[in-house]
């Protein structure tokens, strides 16, 4: 049910042109959270992913316009959806810890194309609350998601030592500290000293134990060369 004038959903330049720069805003909007935390798909890079989707929407409704027999309205944006998963592969990597990086930006570069196709097409409701929803998701919920583990006592720390027995004294620190170790991954990359070894850790806090001084505790033992909160 169309709750604005027909001239919002007909084709038309008035249609065209407020569809692609909501898409630019939106597209925007959610660009510039990535880019304000440095990750290579930023504010440029989701303005044309979104403007192009709403551009291929509003090309399918022409082409449905002009042959409404021959042509399936729904492949144009099947067609977005593939293409921007091929781009997003491009943000994901893996470090040289072993970690994966970039999952949210492919997500993110996904969102927007699907805001893209909703506004292209004329769901001017769908993009908006869709744009909103994203946009806390990628700003605000990290904030709520990192207080949430920190009061559960969690942990996740990727450590450097210079060897096998710096490395037995900093497990045996932890553990005369009540912390668990739950789980341990050794890094395959190279480490900042020859021969040293990197390892991420997920610890467990005992109650009323601030992270902040098991990190402190470690980084003051001999040999610890590097202690990066993950």
């Amino acid at each position: 049910m169309n709750v604005l004038p027909d001239i919002f959903y007909d084709l038309n330049i008035f249609s065209i042109v407020l569809r692609l720069v909501l898409a630019l805003l939106f597209g925007g909007l959610i660009g510039l959270e990535r880019g304000a935390e440095r990750h290579p798909a930023g504010f440029r890079t989701h303005i044309l992913v979104c403007v192009g989707a709403a551009l291929a929407m509003i090309t399918n409704q022409y082409m449905v316009d002009i042959w409404p027999s021959q042509v399936d309205p729904s492949r144009i944006g099947a067609q977005v959806i593939t293409g921007v998963g091929f781009l997003g592969a491009g943000t994901i990597i893996l470090t040289g810890r072993n970690k994966i990086r970039g999952l949210t930006t492919a997500a993110g570069l996904w969102a927007s194309a699907c805001i893209g196709l909703a506004v292209g097409i004329g769901f001017y409701a769908g993009a908006l609350i869709g744009t909103i929803l994203i946009y806390i998701s990628l700003d605000l919920l990290p904030h709520i998601e990192d207080a949430i583990y920190r009061k559960a006592g969690n942990l996740a720390l990727y450590i450097e030592v210079t060897d096998r027995t710096v490395f037995r004294t900093v497990t045996d620190a932890l553990k005369e500290e009540g912390v668990k170790l739950e789980d341990m991954d050794f890094s395959r990359g190279s480490v900042l000293v020859q021969e040293g070894i990197g390892f991420s850790v997920r610890l467990r806090l005992p109650r009323k134990t601030d992270p902040a001084e098991i990190i402190d505790r470690i980084s003051s033992i001999d040999g610890v060369t590097l202690v990066d909160e993950e």
